[in-house]
């Protein structure tokens, strides 16, 4: 498939073939008449309402990210403009997995679900669609302060340790937002979406990092308020992108606590409005909390912490030597001292050797296949580390090609055997290759033997660092996980396509300024065919009020929308803000 001209832009031609694969073509002819209403009717309410609570680039940030307010953003137009500050935009199916998401942010690249919500979630959706993507998250990238927070954010969330029970957790996630987008989704099948949420959340065990990071993401990225306690500003995307809650957000109920290391205590529902929000005085604040946590993080604390950590995700992790020398693969095992530091790594499976995550040529996965071990640590009586000797202490040591050796770590391990190769980097040793090699711990246990083939032993003399994901991951991450549930696109009936058309002529009528007349059979046909709609009256009533034409049409139409509004009490403020809207235009710049 052809994502031609998506890599117009240089930050998303950049992004490594392993998430590419997660790009799908917009598909702009797919909206309908109805899905450009909708659009055009969340972001006119966002702009009536957000001018006065959104942090102040949101208004500006529209016309920087490419959006108007008439129509749904094509991605091209979007990545024009985002590639002017730097980022750019790429368009996927639903939710995709967190490391990935993760990945993108650090690339720069916006992550746009291309669908959009139904008529019927006009005020939200727990589902990611367009309108909460664009319309929230791009805005915001004008400021440069936060949008650096948002690439750091996904540089370390792309090192975060994630576990078995965060990957059900998506899955629950992905397919209970799928569901509710459905027109004809079964009650019960959504109950029992929701049950699978439910136990998911409720069976995570201790969370894992990347669960952590998550909350973090949540409470700052989709959710975060900045200023004061008392009078906040929005700025966090899922509350730009809710007609609903960005309103309800700021009432008492809603607590508002200062945001630092301690928001990463409080869990979130995707399917309910939030019962507290975190609340920053600047920007620089998200990073220092990052920051906080980055500390407590696998990637910077390593040693015997981290390979814990990996053994339990029983992912693709990558070990780092502090050579420089990383080990990707799925660490299985490892040895510590009495002190608690290790000394011995063992992986298990297609296991690649990297430096700069660049994977060592002839040290691919294919090569390590069946896995990997190493020591850890000094040689016994040597005061200078492995990794740092010179040509002089190598040969001292009886380090030379096509000599028998024997090495003696201060942990016990015994190596015996030929010396084959020696790889260095930067003026540090990074691997020394045996034949007819013997490697023994310090109990006399076999752990590896001459009959298993050349022995590459990696240096260093402490393990520095340890994060999920592969070292070079366009080398090592052939075939990207993704879910196997697919969103949800509806095939049209006769009356659904009928309906369209109306939408159409409404829109034709208000962008053209052409034959109000007409607009009396619209209404006509509304009433006698689509009787449960009122977005296309509203948008009919809007044109004759502000033209100031058929008068008796406009009075009857908005009988019929208060009555629907005092009827059926889902629409009453959906109707209520629409006619405040007819009466408070949005200013003409932001339409074109």
């Amino acid at each position: 498939m052809s994502h031609f001209n998506d890599f117009n832009n240089p930050q998303v031609a950049a992004l490594p073939g392993h998430l590419k694969q997660f790009i799908v073509d917009q598909h702009y002819e797919h909206y309908t008449p109805i899905d450009h209403a909708v659009w055009r009717y969340v972001m006119r309410q966002n702009y009536s309402y957000l001018k006065d609570v959104a942090y102040y680039p949101y208004i500006p940030g529209l016309q920087k990210a490419g959006l108007t307010i008439e129509h749904i953003p094509n991605l091209q137009e979007m990545n024009d403009a985002l590639g002017k500050i730097g980022w750019g935009a790429v368009t996927v199916d639903g939710f995709i997995p967190p490391a990935a998401f993760m990945e993108y942010q650090a690339y720069r690249v916006l992550v746009i679900a291309a669908d959009i919500r139904q008529l019927k979630h006009i005020e939200y959706t727990p589902a990611p669609d367009i309108i909460h993507e664009s319309a929230g998250h791009a805005p915001i990238i004008a400021d440069k302060d936060y949008h650096e927070y948002l690439s750091y954010f996904g540089s370390i969330g792309a090192k975060a340790m994630f576990s078995a029970q965060d990957f059900e957790l998506y899955e629950a996630i992905r397919a209970l937002s799928i569901l509710k987008e459905m027109p004809d989704a079964d009650e019960n099948e959504i109950i029992k979406a929701e049950e699978q949420v439910s136990y998911c959340q409720q069976n995570m065990g201790e969370p894992s990092e990347m669960a952590l990071l998550s909350r973090l993401h949540w409470w700052t990225v989709e959710y975060g308020l900045i200023g004061t306690l008392e009078q906040p500003k929005i700025y966090g995307a899922g509350l730009l992108s809710s007609i609903g809650e960005s309103s309800t957000c700021m009432q008492k109920h809603v607590g508002k606590l200062w945001y630092d290391i301690g928001a990463v205590k409080y869990t979130y529902d995707i399917t309910k409005p939030q019962p507290q929000l975190f609340v920053t005085p600047d920007f620089q604040n998200l990073i220092n909390v990052l920051e906080e946590f980055a500390d407590t993080m696998s990637f910077r604390k390593g040693g015997a912490y981290g390979l814990n950590k990996a053994v339990e995700s029983k992912n693709t992790c990558t070990v780092v030597y502090s050579s420089g020398l990383q080990v990707s693969g799925t660490v299985t095992d490892f040895k510590t001292d009495a002190g608690g530091k290790p000394y011995f790594i063992k992986t298990t499976g297609p296991t690649a050797l990297a430096l700069n995550n660049k994977q060592l040529k002839g040290h691919g996965k294919d090569y390590h296949k069946d896995g990997f071990s190493s020591p850890v640590g000094k040689l016994k009586n040597s005061n200078v580390a492995l990794e740092d000797f010179s040509a002089d202490d190598l040969k001292q040591a009886g380090i030379v090609k096509g000599l028998e050796t024997e090495l003696h770590f201060e942990s016990g391990i015994t190596i015996k055997g030929i010396v084959k190769n020696v790889l260095s980097s930067e003026e540090k040793i990074m691997v020394i290759t045996f034949d007819e090699v013997t490697v023994t711990d310090k109990d006399g246990m076999v752990l590896f033997d001459p009959a298993w083939g050349v022995y590459d032993m990696a240096v260093g003399e402490e393990i520095v660092s340890v994060f999920c994901g592969a070292a070079d991951r366009e080398a090592y991450e052939t075939i990207v996980y993704k879910s196997k549930t697919e969103t949800h696109h509806a095939a049209h009936d006769h009356k659904t396509k009928e309906l369209h058309r109306l939408y159409q002529q409404v829109r034709n009528c208000r962008i053209n300024h052409g034959d109000y007349g007409f607009l009396g059979n619209v209404w006509l046909q509304l009433q006698k065919d689509h009787h449960d709609d009122w977005l296309c009256a509203l948008e009919i009533l809007e044109i004759l009020d502000h033209e100031g034409v058929e008068p008796a049409l406009a009075a009857e139409i908005k009988y019929f929308l208060e009555q629907k509004g005092h009827n059926e009490p889902e629409y009453g403020k959906l109707i209520s803000d629409g006619f405040y809207l007819i009466k408070h235009p949005v200013e003409q710049k932001l339409v074109v």
